[in-house]
């Protein structure tokens, strides 16, 4: 065995595909002392590598994840081992045996083609052609997705082990990490009983043992495995005589949550359809105790006996056929079913890439690689971040519970806007019990219940009927929605706004870091609000925040989440001449917004509203009756009014005084569908929808918030360089030509016949009684009149480029 070496630039814990392919894409970086700890032998380590059974479906909701997977597809079908493949690209089906799982397949043959990936909607028979073992009359149709396939993980494993190697990478099998010490917040060196490695770095790529590494460090790793069931056909008489490894396409059956491959003259079958069996960390048996798999726990033949069913009636083939073969294996899920990459916040140098499954492995290394090598990626990876989850996410019972429902719904038909059932809830604001009597209905966003719409504001359909909804658009959606959009339009509305993430910056240089920080002038005069964006040193968006100055020293933003939290502490300077913290709990919050807005607050405060006294963006502080209130100016619904941060509690009291005269105007309390259409026809952009890191602000059409020449701000090189060379694509407003049709996000956009772009942000604007639809279009497609198509569930719908904003363009309502 390889003796240890004293020092390493990393140590990668963890050989499976994971930490083999990130060696791998380090070294091909310049990287040479690259160290490579593995508690179980090589190349099949015991993990969940050594008994996953390969499939690379590459489609995904998921911009990110899809292009992960098709780096993946690459680095694959670039491997062999002793001679023999490691990718086989025999495509993929997925098949609908229920109306309602073909029009899923629709929107995930739309996503494909979103992402640019080839694939096309096909029927039984030409299903049949492809796999001639399934009965055609079982289903509807199918998705195929001929790039599509399967890995041969472990040969994959041994391969980029090889090639680290060659280029410097040592890899220690049989060597357990008993420690890793950190001393003020930085790692320092990785213990193990063959000795001491001082490093500076540790990468985390343990899968299921993940969450035990982390506690030797003080990180919380939400994840937990769970067991899943998959076995093994004795040879098949339908199969007799093929030799080679993979002949017919990978195959899902998500109405049975079932999936397939063939192996040689066998088939596998996987099953989803048990409840979820979860794993403590720690009750992973050792490998001295599994006979080297302890990833792997007893089969248990009856659970899986329903499943075998379903089996034989979509494939009559293995009828009979005896199952000679059965792993119940422990795959890694996390509370949003995403993976887990990046740095922890609390610790500089421990860095994870876990709950990553084969498909997603060889794309979520190079991109590690990269993050390690040269700092945070252009890559939209806010689902991915490691920091993303708020505190609520790491404790065991929430952990618990999300785990299950992910392995539950990973088959499922999920709806965007379908809310998560359970565990509910973790976070309300002291306003909820009050919106609760109002009528609201609640669904969920990181923890917080939010009022949706408020079923008692149905009498306002006698105002403003708006149609019901069939179908898919019908879902989780009220036509109340519409009639609160209208009436905060005609008269005002309260919005209960706390969830909104705030963070105080502090300190006698807070100014400065902002600037520096942030692509607008921060360092305004007391009383200044500034809507400002955070870019990566590729001038990405990072995030956007509105920055009110409280004090000479005190700042409160306005958020998107965890990870702005995060991105500002990396940057702080190395004194303590700025403090950040997040305020969020600490703060409740109300948007009153609306024509009637000033003459509302004007009955319940003596403070003066007018537009000269108290202009737009600016803040000050007011008293609302006996409670002392942060009224800030702002508005994200295109309408008069202002945003009231109050401490909690005094929260029920300001509501009580605002909803009292709000009754008499004809001001509404109304819910988040509301907000969300308001903002959409004025043009208010998302963050995390209709601008990510991949997107620079001239792309996004906020140009307006940046100022080059006050100064150097991260990302400004980048930006002066994009000027130069000018941009290529531009985000456009979408109106399509039927004003009934309501598209959701993420559809394919398709200039002359050809796609060009996708949806990020849609819906209906009910001021401008037409769907709306936002999506990046190059910049030649990009002018108001072009002629487009939207595809949406198999089905092209006309629609043209509009002018942007479709509502107040001038914006004077705002201003009024």
């Amino acid at each position: 065995m390889t003796p240890l070496p004293a020092t390493a630039s990393i140590v990668i814990i963890g050989a499976g595909i994971v930490g083999c392919a990130t060696a791998y894409h380090l070294t091909r970086l310049g990287w040479h002392d690259v160290v490579v700890l593995e508690q179980g032998p090589l190349p099949k380590a015991g993990g969940s590598t050594s008994h996953a059974p390969g499939l690379v479906f590459q489609t995904n909701a998921s911009k990110t994840l899809t292009g992960f997977a098709r780096e993946t597809v690459s680095l694959y079908d670039s491997l062999t081992d002793e001679g023999r493949p490691c990718w086989h690209g025999v495509g993929s089906i997925e098949v609908a045996a229920t109306p309602a799982r073909w029009q899923e397949l629709q929107r995930k043959h739309g996503w494909a083609q979103s992402w640019g990936l080839e694939s096309s909607l096909i029927p039984p028979a030409a299903v049949r052609a492809l796999i001639p073992l399934i009965d055609p009359a079982m289903i509807l149709g199918g998705f195929h997705v001929p790039s599509d396939g399967a890995a041969d993980a472990v040969r994959a494993s041994a391969a980029l082990n090889r090639a680290a190697t060659a280029a410097g990478a040592t890899f220690h099998p049989r060597t357990e990490v008993t420690n890793i010490v950190v001393e003020r917040g930085q790692v320092r060196a990785v213990d193990t009983p063959a000795g001491r490695i001082a490093t500076d770095r540790v990468l985390i790529c343990a899968g299921i043992w993940s969450p035990r590494l982390g506690r030797l460090a003080g990180v919380p790793i939400p994840l937990l495995p769970v067991e899943h069931q998959l076995a093994w056909t004795e040879p098949l008489a339908q199969l007799a005589g093929e030799q080679r490894p993979i002949a017919h396409p990978i195959l899902r059956h998500q109405d049975r949550d079932l999936y397939f491959r063939q192996r040689d003259d066998r088939y596998g079958i996987g099953s989803y359809q048990h409840e979820p069996v979860l794993v403590e960390p720690d009750a992973i048996h050792r490998h001295d105790e599994a006979g080297d798999m302890p990833a792997s726990r007893p089969f248990d033949q009856a659970t899986f006996a329903p499943a075998l069913d379903d089996a034989i009636d979509l494939i009559p083939a293995l009828a009979g056929a005896r199952i000679t073969d059965a792993v119940n294996g422990l795959f890694s899920f996390t509370p949003d079913g995403f993976p887990l990459l990046g740095e922890a916040a609390a610790v500089r140098g421990f860095w994870v890439a876990a709950a990553i499954w084969i498909t997603h492995a060889g794309g979520a290394a190079k991109t590690i690689a990269g993050w390690l090598s040269h700092g945070p990626p252009a890559l939209d990876l806010h689902d991915c971040d490691l920091n993303r989850f708020e505190p609520h996410a790491a404790t065991p019972a929430y952990l618990t519970e999300r785990a299950a429902q992910q392995y539950r719904e990973i088959y499922d038909i999920i709806h965007p806007l379908q809310p998560m059932s359970r565990p509910r809830p973790p976070r309300t604001s002291p306003f909820h019990a009050q919106l609760d009597a109002a009528g609201a209905v609640f669904h969920e966003s990181r923890g917080w219940e939010l009022a949706r719409w408020y079923a008692s504001n149905d009498r306002l359909l006698n105002d403003y009927p708006i149609p019901a909804r069939a179908g898919w658009n019908g879902k989780h959606w009220s036509p109340i929605a519409g009639a609160e959009h209208l009436a905060v339009r005609a008269r005002g509305g309260i919005f209960e706004m706390s969830a909104l993430p705030k963070i105080e910056v502090t300190g006698p240089a807070a100014a400065a870091f902002l600037d520096r920080m942030t692509t607008n002038r921060v360092d305004r005069p007391v009383g200044s609000i500034t809507y400002a964006l955070l870019l990566n040193q590729q001038g990405g968006i990072q995030s956007d925040v509105t920055a009110a100055r409280l004090a000479d020293d005190r700042f409160q933003l306005g958020a998107n989440g965890p990870l702005d939290l995060d991105w500002l502490r990396r940057h702080l300077p190395g004194d303590d001449s700025v403090r950040v913290r997040d305020i969020t709990g600490a703060l409740a919050c109300l948007g009153l917004w609306g024509p009637l807005a000033r003459d509302v607050i004007g009955q319940v405060s003596d403070d003066d509203f007018s537009n000269d006294a108290f202009p737009y963006y600016t803040v000050r502080q007011i008293a609302i009756g006996e409670a002392p209130v942060t009224a800030c100016r702002v508005s994200y619904v295109g309408e008069l009014g202002w945003e009231l941060y109050v401490s909690p509690e005094y929260g029920g009291r300001v509501l009580e005084l605002l909803q009292d005269v709000a009754r008499l105007a004809g001001v509404i309390l109304a819910g988040r569908a509301a907000f969300d259409t308001l903002r959409l026809e004025k043009g208010y952009r998302l963050w995390g929808t209709d601008m990510t890191a991949e997107d620079n602000p001239y792309e996004a059409g906020l140009g307006f918030a940046v100022k080059l020449k006050k100064g150097d701000f991260l990302g400004r090189d980048a930006l002066l360089a994009a000027n130069e060379r000018g941009i290529s694509r531009r985000l456009v407003c979408l109106m399509l030509d039927d004003p009934t049709i309501v598209v959701m996000g993420k559809e394919p956009i398709s200039v002359e016949g050809a796609v060009a772009g996708h949806v990020t942000s849609a819906g209906f604007g009910f001021t401008v009684n037409h769907g709306i639809a936002y999506g990046y279009l190059p910049v030649d497609y990009s002018a108001a009149g072009t002629k487009v198509e939207i595809e949406y569930f198999g089905t092209c719908h006309p629609a043209a480029v509009a002018s942007d904003p479709l509502f107040d363009p001038t914006g004077q309502r705002v201003r009024a």
